[in-house]
């Protein structure tokens, strides 16, 4: 069913704003997501009539409170296939729940020349947590290459397999090139070579149907705020044989059954990773922000987002630019975001130019650096990225002001 994108716009304060004396055109949901005002309103309820600390307190506001937070993880675990809110872990965000996965299950399973596999299309998150690894356990960090800067190299992620790494860690969907992966096809690969699995799900979960359950990875992380969510919330997805055995990232309250002078034992899942008060508004927000878009309909949201993209892709090749990533054929592979590059001028200076129209769109290398620095062999790239509130009428406003980024910078056609 297609989406009712004016309905939805309706709900989003922050799409009426007038930027540089034009409506705002926002596509740079890649980045951080918009938020409509049933997250907004939730999170002001929280605090207006159930603020308090969750845990500690036996009287009705905390009891309150710590219900609504169990009831977000109820409710994640539903959205993304979880077996159950045990294995939902909330950390500050995607970048934070893979730190922890490195620090406290990679720490103790890799070793001194031990292989950790990740890609070259990773974000910073998922290579400088193993770079830390790889330097602190004496291990080798291997990247599978890609094949024509879109996709992932099937017989190189192979070769690398073979030589059997702990731990394999990749992207859903790259936050510059769009590809999506095959999550679960790469995860069985993975472990019949014997690896542990981490997938970073942060631009797959806000625009996809995801089921945890069928894909089958050991960690799956991802971020409320690009998710229609508040930010400073992110969940880790875990097995619990795997979260049950690993010791915490964080200690401190709440994360602990008993506490001695020497010693201390933990508490159970998913309560001994979340050591201190927790962001207890944000996962109010998240929950918020998943009943919302489960009410829209996952594959209502992918389908609108192909369809965006689609439209976008035909429209900038019309312009005469540089598009990076599949290609309109490839559209089944392919997720709302757009990195492009235009003869002649700067990523920054088509931004700036850009934002003078009233269009939001992000410039650089997306903390993807080795992917837009090696791979693409650009200092920095511009990147349009899509989502439920978008229209092809923005399409069109952001395309044309291209023109006046030609005309500013004196480009020739």
């Amino acid at each position: 069913m297609p989406l009712e994108v004016e309905k939805i716009r309706k709900d989003f304060p922050i799409l009426s704003t007038v930027t540089n004396g034009k409506p705002l055109v926002y596509l740079d949901s890649a980045a951080t997501s918009q938020k409509p005002r049933q997250v907004i309103n939730a999170v002001s309820k929280h605090y207006r009539k159930n603020n308090a600390n969750i845990h500690r307190g036996i009287y009705k506001l905390a009891e309150d409170a710590t219900a609504q937070y169990i009831k977000s993880k109820e409710t994640v675990a539903r959205f993304v296939g979880a077996e159950s809110y045990r294995n939902v872990v909330y950390f500050r965000s995607t970048t934070e729940a893979i730190n922890a996965v490195a620090r406290a299950w990679g720490d103790a399973n890799v070793g001194k020349g031990d292989r950790v596999l990740i890609t070259e299309m990773e974000h910073h998150s998922n290579i400088v947590p193993w770079q830390m690894l790889a330097k602190r356990k004496g291990a080798v960090l291997d990247y599978a290459k890609l094949a024509d800067g879109k996709f992932i190299n099937r017989e190189d992620f192979a070769a690398k397999l073979a030589m059997r790494p702990k731990i394999v860690a990749f992207a859903h969907v790259s936050n510059v090139l769009g590809t999506i992966n095959n999550a679960a096809e790469m995860t069985k690969l993975a472990h019949e070579a014997g690896a542990t699995v981490l997938i970073d799900g942060a631009q797959a979960v806000p625009h996809m149907p995801i089921n945890l359950s069928e894909i089958g990875a050991d960690f799956y992380a991802f971020s409320g705020h690009k998710m229609l969510g508040p930010s400073g919330i992110g969940v880790l997805y875990g097995q619990e044989e795997i979260l049950d055995a690993m010791e915490p990232f964080h200690g401190g309250g709440d994360m602990i059954r008993s506490v001695d002078f020497q010693e201390s034992t933990w508490n159970e899942l998913p309560w001994k990773f979340e050591a201190g008060t927790q962001n207890i508004e944000g996962a109010i927000g998240l929950m918020a922000a998943v009943k919302y878009l489960k009410k829209l309909g996952m594959e209502n949201v992918r389908e609108h987002e192909k369809t965006l993209t689609s439209y976008a892709l035909d429209k900038l090749g019309e312009a005469g630019v540089t598009v990076y990533g599949p290609d309109k054929t490839e559209i089944d592979r392919r997720a709302g975001v757009i990195a492009f590059s235009m003869k002649d001028a700067h990523a920054h200076d088509i931004a700036q130019i850009l934002d003078s129209e009233g269009v939001a769109i992000r410039s650089g290398h997306h903390c993807a650096m080795p992917l837009v620095t090696k791979i693409l062999n650009e200092p920095a790239v511009p990147r349009m990225s899509f989502y439920i509130y978008n229209t092809h009428a923005e399409i069109d406003t952001a395309v044309a002001a291209l023109g006046k980024v030609k005309e500013v910078l004196r480009i020739s056609s």
